[in-house]
């Protein structure tokens, strides 16, 4: 609101209100005083006519001539004359607003005026008539001497009457000019009055403030402005010196300040220093019990603790398993070893998601703590629970043997610590799981590929040996020669099968080394087989994961064997193509080919087939195959870079 019942407003607009109510008033005396005057002055003006006009008629009475002149003429110019007198009478008694004119009120003038007319009606008046109704020249000479005694009396009464209004007139203008002069003097001590209020109101507060302002901008901050009223101004004022007041105490306050907040810095920084330092050393490559007990070593120092352990929660039996400790006696070990997840204060942090819980062993309830810490001499015990994905994984717990050791920032500092150091654990349990998932998937590989060759190729030894010994039995010299030919041939099969695994899975492809590592493979083909191989690489881009490089290689390897075993191709090309978006490789022959309808069974290249599938499928990428009998075969593989599976 801007108007308040006791603000400086409606001071103002009071006091504004009042000066212009009173200057009204006076602007209206003064206006109707002039509109007064002016009708006085008309009445005056009349009232003199009427003694002009009397002479005129006397005048125009003395002068006639009857004899002579036209008597009907002259009494109908007496009658209007006898008229015009009447009006201005008239006029004279009721007065004319529009004009204006006006005959004072006052009771003296009243009654001259009223006699007046009176003797105008009584006396004067009706000797006119008479004349004019009966202008003989016999009676006009006494009717006129009669007429001219009587006007003497009546003009008498006339400047009478105009002496009374013009005193009347002159009254009236002293009391206008005295208004006049009063309004002055209230126009003159109205402006002094304002510069009085507005300057105890407003100029002087306002001074008072800027002032303060010009101190405080000094750094004066004692500075204070006096509280002048109880409006706006003063309660500015008083806002003022709460401010200042304030700017005093922050200022006086103001080392104090820096050294708390260098305080609060030099903590958090410690606390950043701690979290750089055990996230830096829970990222290295180091199992779970390393990790566990490097990690308490550096929170133990960070922290003053007298004794260190972790545990970790094992899900079947729900049993906190202490797994690495430091600083704990034989005793403790064997009662602490193995707690129940809800057991103890260490049981209720492993139940909570990010807990870290404190607790004053002295005074501490058996079911919070059990015997073991206060035998062991500890004042406080710290359980921090060790989370990943908001999943508990164990606690970690310190020992101290003072009360009040760990604060509210190393409560928190602790928490952080503890998903840290879950994060790890649980980052060391997933590379281990993903190293065993790849060395099952290689097995798997390795079986297949040793049943798919190797061990047929055995089958068929196998058989050949029993019919070699059926041949020999019966003495059948041409079965023995054929018998062992075929028994030479499968084993020379089986160690050029045994050859080529082993070169497939000791192969490594270096960085940006695959494509020299095709060219060695196509050259081995060319050399075992008299193939025909040609290599076309293409394009140019960032170097792809190792091991996908290694899977691509794989399958490369994969078809080149089949085309050696199966194809019976007299030439086979190898394409690579490189680009922003990933890796394409063709490997075309120009063999027997096979019907891809057909059934897996039928075919033992299907089985390699199979394994490049499983191969491409492994690290993300696209396997196809395109064949017809008589037309050759061409393998396509498409390894997108934003699909890129890390094997």
């Amino acid at each position: 609101m801007f108007i308040r019942g006791s603000g400086l407003s409606v001071k103002i607009t009071g006091m504004l209100l009042g000066f212009f109510l009173v200057a009204l008033a006076a602007i209206a005396l003064t206006l109707f005083i002039s509109w007064r005057l002016e009708g006085a002055a008309a009445a005056i003006n009349d009232a003199g006519s009427l003694r002009m006009r009397l002479y005129r008629v006397a005048h125009h009475l003395a002068r006639a001539d009857l004899h002579t002149s036209d008597r009907q003429g002259f009494a109908g110019d007496l009658r209007a004359r006898v008229d015009d007198f009447d009006h201005i009478l008239d006029v004279l008694r009721r007065g004319d607003p529009s004009r204006p004119l006006f005959v004072p009120r006052e009771a003296g003038i009243q009654q001259v005026l009223s006699g007046m007319s009176e003797e105008w009606s009584v006396q004067l008046r009706p000797i006119l008539l008479a004349i004019a109704a009966d202008p003989d020249p016999a009676n006009l000479h006494r009717r006129g001497l009669e007429f001219d005694r009587a006007a003497r009396d009546y003009v008498e009464d006339i400047n009478d009457f105009v002496l009374r209004m013009e005193q009347s007139y002159a009254r009236n203008t002293n009391i206008l000019r005295t208004s006049q002069v009063i309004l002055v003097a209230l126009a003159v001590i109205g402006t002094i009055l304002l510069l009085r209020f507005f300057f105890l109101t407003v100029i002087r507060p306002v001074f008072e403030l800027h002032e303060g302002v010009k101190r405080m901008g000094q750094e004066d901050f004692d500075a204070r402005v006096p509280v002048l009223s109880q409006d706006e101004f003063g309660e500015l004022s008083a806002g003022f010196n709460r401010m200042a007041a304030h700017l005093q105490n922050v200022y006086d306050t103001l080392e104090e300040r820096v050294v708390a907040k260098t305080r609060s810095l030099e903590e958090k920084n410690r606390e950043l220093e701690i979290l750089y330092e055990i996230v830096a050393f829970l990222r290295e490559p180091n199992d779970v019990d390393t990790l566990c007990k490097g990690f308490l070593e550096r929170v133990q120092n960070t922290m003053g603790a007298s004794a260190s352990s972790a545990r970790l929660l094992d899900l079947e039996s729900r049993n906190l398993c202490m797994i690495v400790h430091d600083g704990l006696g034989d005793d403790f070990l064997d009662r602490e070893e193995v707690l129940a997840c809800g057991e103890c204060v260490c049981g209720e942090a492993a139940q909570g998601s990010g807990l870290s819980l404190t607790l004053d062993v002295r005074n501490a309830a058996l079911a919070l703590t059990r015997d073991a810490c206060r035998r062991a001499g500890f004042r406080t015990v710290s359980a921090t629970s060790i989370t990943a994905s908001k999943r508990a994984l164990g606690v970690f717990n310190l020992y101290f043997d003072q009360s009040d050791a760990i604060g509210d920032a190393d409560r928190q500092l602790l928490e952080a610590l503890g998903q840290q150091l879950g994060i790890a654990i649980e980052n060391q349990r997933l590379h281990a799981r993903e190293r065993e998932l790849a060395v099952s998937e290689e097995r798997n590989l390795l079986a297949r590929e040793l049943h798919d060759s190797i061990a047929q190729g055995l089958a068929f030894l196998n058989l050949q040996v029993q019919m070699l010994e059926r041949a020999l039995a019966e003495n059948r010299a041409a079965d023995v020669s054929t018998t062992v030919e075929m028994l030479r041939r499968g084993i020379q099969e089986s160690y050029e099968d045994v050859r080529e695994l082993l070169v497939h899975f000791r192969t490594r492809v270096e960085q940006q080394d695959l494509d020299a590592a095709i060219a060695a493979a196509l050259r081995r083909l060319a050399e075992q087989t008299g193939i025909a191989t040609d290599l076309d690489v293409q394009g140019d881009g960032a170097p792809l994961d190792p091991e996908a490089e290694t899977q691509v290689l794989y399958i490369i390897q994969e078809a080149l064997s089949n085309v050696r075993k199966h194809a019976g191709a007299s030439t086979v090309s190898v394409g690579v193509r490189r680009g922003r978006d990933g890796l394409a490789v063709t490997v075309r022959d120009d063999g027997v080919g096979f019907a891809e309808d057909r059934d897996a069974s039928d075919s033992e290249a299907h089985i390699g087939l199979q394994i490049m599938r499983e191969r491409a499928m492994r690290i993300g990428g696209r396997f196809a195959v395109r064949s017809s009998p008589g037309r050759g075969t061409e393998i396509r593989l498409e390894l997108p870079r934003t699909n890129e599976v890390l094997a």
